[in-house]
């Protein structure tokens, strides 16, 4: 489903194992491939969120190479 601003929202179906699949639409528009790892963030107040594919490579620089401009 599109939303203003290109926002989506899509349903996705938890199976026993506790899987989910990402909705075909949803794949092909953020280039999400078969391997690919993700990153899940989750908030109690706010729920789950799967940032860009690449954004936790940078967050990882950051963190543990400093060269971000943060703390060591």
């Amino acid at each position: 489903m599109n939303g203003p601003d290109a926002k989506f929202a899509w349903t996705a179906t938890v199976g026993e194992k506790g899987q989910i699949v990402i909705p075909k639409q949803a794949r092909e528009l953020f280039g999400i491939r078969p391997g690919d790892t993700l990153l899940l963030l989750g908030d109690l107040d706010r729920g789950i969120a799967i940032p860009q594919k690449g954004t936790f490579a940078h967050l990882f620089d950051a963190a543990f190479d400093g060269k971000d401009g943060g703390d060591k």
